[in-house]
């Protein structure tokens, strides 16, 4: 089985840059999407053969997400339940017979950490959320985690330590998920890749000099570690200042 994410900042602008003919070629068996920045109606987006699951942000042209998936969920799922939480289109569930599929776009700390406080919470109760999902079957949850993990997950770590994205607060929080009993797939297979990124910033030319953050994951419930087959980050996919994460199972 093949999974893509992918952060597209803005889906309409995404579209206008080759968002279909890449949707069309890789041929994911899921395929979601962070950051559609759109409302009900505003895009008629064509995906034969897939059923279409969408969570918009009440505040227009934010946030939002989207799942594209070939086999019809049992269940689908808005949110994480939690009215405070629930307002900016970020999380979407998919029951299937073997597992749930989750696709999340974390809020972000923001300029001057002004929604530290705020993301804490967050990263408990969507935590707490996934470990509930667990006590029933597996769970595989994907998007823009927007943070860094390791100072080998972004380019310049020293300079970036008190910035969004790769506070000690929000890795420590990533750490407490990964001894929650999930594996980061992209690490599992490849411990010590340096300079591999799926985000850059538009300015300063960071993605022509590869001077980007890995903040797009896939993890797994440890439970299905033998499923593992591949985790990828496509680099070469343009498009938006995100490029799609992968992951293969057996």
């Amino acid at each position: 089985m093949k999974f893509i994410s992918w952060n597209v900042n803005g889906l309409r602008a995404c579209v206008q840059k080759g968002f279909t003919d890449f949707f069309k070629e890789v041929d994911a068996d899921i395929f979601c999407i962070q950051e559609t920045k759109l409302q009900e109606g505003q895009i008629d987006l064509e995906t034969p053969g897939y059923h279409q699951y969408w969570n918009y942000a009440v505040k227009k042209g934010y946030s939002g997400t989207a799942v594209f998936t070939k086999e019809e969920p049992l269940s689908v799922s808005c949110g994480i339940g939690m009215e405070e939480h629930d307002q900016e289109g970020r999380v979407i569930t998919l029951e299937y017979p073997e597992f749930y599929f989750v696709t999340v776009y974390t809020p972000n700390s923001q300029n001057e950490l002004a929604r530290l406080s705020y993301r804490m919470q967050w990263e408990s109760d969507f935590l707490a959320y996934l470990k509930r999902l667990e006590e029933k079957k597996p769970v595989i949850f994907c998007g823009d985690l927007n943070v860094a993990h390791r100072e080998i997950d972004l380019k310049n770590p020293k300079t970036n330590r008190k910035n969004a994205g790769f506070t000690d607060e929000e890795r420590q929080k990533f750490t407490e998920l990964l001894e929650a009993g999930f594996i980061d797939t992209f690490r599992y297979f490849y411990p010590d890749r340096e300079g591999i990124y799926s985000w850059w910033s538009y300015r300063f030319k960071a993605r022509e000099k590869n001077a980007g953050w890995r903040i797009d994951y896939f993890c797994v419930s440890r439970c299905l570690e033998d499923r593992l087959e591949d985790a990828k980050i496509l680099t070469d996919v343009m498009g938006s200042d995100h490029c799609p994460v992968e992951l293969d199972l057996k």
